[in-house]
């Protein structure tokens, strides 16, 4: 049984579940669904990865068949996803560094997530992830991409890269990361220029829709 409410700037739906594979692809339809009616349909896609990991957890580490529930939360400047189950067991630190084999995916949620935890709860425990809304300072996207020009600058090894210690490094940093992108394109026999005309025209509707 679905369940949504709504009041005043807050909007909350649930989503029970048994836990299996076919539950995980209704599920990232679910939150693609409802994130559109939200007017947040540009953060489907890290939604959906993140409902992925958080339900595949259950299937794996409590069992398929399993009860469980999604919930959506957005209020002010934030989305939170939750996944409640049946299991106390939470997370380990370990598993938040990726140190452990079960661990690897929930990197995942630290690369595109404000924030990610876990909590025991009365019948089991939740497992929570927080997707910041478009617009604000630390956008999905500006954090995926700063996490990819942090990696960038070890990569360069001794090309003249800079450190990203203040505003005009960032930019040469990236730049120097967009020109090596575009050789990449050349390479595949694709036309970099017209890339750059498709990014272009994807930067301007994501500037739009965040208006």
């Amino acid at each position: 049984m679905t369940s949504r409410s709504d009041a005043q700037a807050r909007h909350q739906y649930v989503l029970p579940f048994k836990a299996s594979p076919e539950a995980i692809r209704r599920l990232r339809r679910a939150v693609r669904a409802e994130l559109s009616l939200w007017g947040l349909a540009c953060l489907a896609s890290e939604a959906e990865l993140v409902v992925t990991e958080l339900a595949t957890n259950v299937v794996r580490h409590v069992g398929v068949g399993s009860a469980a529930a999604l919930v959506l939360d957005f209020s002010a400047d934030v989305i939170r996803m939750e996944v409640h189950d049946e299991s106390h067991r939470v997370p380990c630190l370990a598993e938040r560094g990726g140190a452990s084999e079960c661990g690897r995916g929930l990197q995942l949620l630290s690369a595109i997530a404000r924030d990610w935890g876990a909590r025991v709860t009365a019948s089991g425990k939740v497992v929570w992830c927080d997707l910041p809304r478009p617009g604000v300072a630390e956008c999905v996207r500006v954090r995926r991409a700063g996490l990819v020009l942090s990696g960038y600058g070890e990569l360069s090894e001794g090309d003249a890269v800079p450190p990203l210690r203040h505003p005009r490094a960032q930019e040469e940093r990236a730049t120097a990361l967009i020109v090596d992108l575009l050789h990449w394109l050349d390479a595949q026999g694709s036309d970099p220029e017209d890339a750059l005309d498709r990014a272009q025209q994807r930067y301007e509707a994501d500037l739009e829709t965040a208006a």
